[in-house]
């Protein structure tokens, strides 16, 4: 016989989305039982995106998670978009009345919640396989699972599938439910982390005829460069000293020099688009990279995550509060107007950024037009500010 455990809200994912949403639950004075395949060491030590929205800071702080972020954290109050050799600063702060973005990275946010549900009793089970979902289109769910070499069953009154775009929630669904919209992105992301302070106080966008190129940082002495790539790319034929010459000359600008360190980390990463509608079906409801994907020059990802499981716990705490499902039934409907809103955001930047193979003359000259009038004009700059730092949850 299986090991049978009873919970309100039963998780599948312990990333951002899913202990988000576990730690918002018991402040609202409601159970959850997190479930996660992977090892928790692992879950904290994997370098991820670093950007914060204020919203997503705002939260976290109010959580009692942002302790550390505060005093950690590199905060921000504007970006550099580089083209011609020159930068054009959009000034977050002065355009969204005082707002601005935290540099902190997604597993050092994953230490904290960690933290945090463990030291107010909560149950995050890491390292479980053979995962599966079932009964979530009645009234009593099932999520089982391996633990230590035991069969369990957690029979829980909602599933909330925050386990990734290749999670088994997903997929779990009865074909015919879901609509799938996609986009492949014909180049990737080199990525690399380097031991050596960062050039720049801001991060630093960059159009050029090579390809884009990104300077970020994850602390005060650790840099997160990129340069746009095949999305096939063989890392084994880029040598350090390669990559340092190719963000060179791509992140040139009069005046201003790049410092170079020891590469620690590097890899490629493909970019896509992806949203599926809707995000629930029956007590089962998707939240994060399970339910969309978002190319990364917008920095969305963990956000867009984190407002899902904001409105979901909203609405569990409206049905356990009322019995009224109202707020459930319009969890899809409300998240994808944000999640259509941030997808639109992040297409914009990268078509905006990136060089496209197919693309003419005339195409490199629309996006040069188009950087020129997003720091030219106050009423681009604040579009573009305002998206960044972070819409407003409805």
């Amino acid at each position: 016989m299986p090991v049978s455990l009873r919970t309100q809200v039963g998780i599948v994912g312990a990333g951002p989305a899913g202990l988000v949403l576990s730690h918002l639950l018991y402040l609202k004075g409601i159970d959850s039982v997190v479930i996660e395949n992977r090892s928790r060491q692992y879950s904290e030590q994997r370098v991820r995106a670093g950007v914060l929205e204020q919203g997503t800071v705002d939260l976290l702080t109010q959580m009692g998670v942002g302790e550390r972020m505060k005093s950690e954290g590199l905060v921000h109050h504007g970006i550099e978009l580089r083209f011609g050799g020159r930068g054009h600063r959009i000034d977050f702060q002065e355009l969204t009345g005082g707002k601005g973005i935290t540099i902190y990275a997604q597993h050092e946010v994953l230490k904290d919640l960690n933290n945090a549900r463990i030291a107010t009793g909560g149950q995050v089970l890491f390292e479980v396989e053979d995962v599966s979902v079932h009964d979530f289109d009645g009234d009593q769910p099932k999520i089982r699972y391996q633990k230590d070499g035991d069969a369990c069953e957690l029979t829980c009154d909602f599933i909330a599938g925050c386990d990734g775009f290749h999670g088994i929630c997903r997929p779990s669904v009865p074909s015919g439910i879901f609509t799938h919209y996609d986009r492949e992105y014909p180049f990737g992301w080199l990525g690399i982390l380097a031991e050596a302070p960062p050039s720049s106080n801001e991060l630093i966008y960059t159009y050029h005829d090579r390809g884009f190129a990104l300077l970020s940082m994850r602390s005060p002495n650790i840099s997160r460069l990129y340069l746009q790539c095949r999305p096939d790319e063989n890392i084994d034929l880029w040598s350090d000293e390669t990559i340092w010459q190719e963000l060179q000359t791509r992140l040139a600008s009069n005046g201003w020099t790049l410092t170079e360190g020891k590469i620690l980390q590097k890899g490629v990463t493909g970019m896509r688009s992806f949203v599926v509608e809707p995000m629930q079906y029956g007590r089962l409801f998707l939240a994060g990279d399970s339910a969309h994907i978002v190319p990364p020059t917008g920095a969305k990802g963990l956000n867009l995550a984190v407002a899902d499981v904001q409105i979901l716990a909203r609405a569990l705490k409206h049905f356990y509060s009322t019995g009224s499902y109202d707020l459930l039934h319009n969890y899809s409907e409300v998240c994808l107007r944000r999640v259509w809103k941030v997808q639109r955001f992040s297409w914009w930047m990268t078509s905006m950024l990136h060089r496209f193979p197919e693309e003419n003359p005339f195409d490199h000259r629309r996006q040069l037009a188009e950087l020129d009038y997003v720091t030219s004009s106050r009423a681009a700059a604040k579009t573009l500010a305002e998206n960044y730092v972070g819409l407003p949850m409805e």
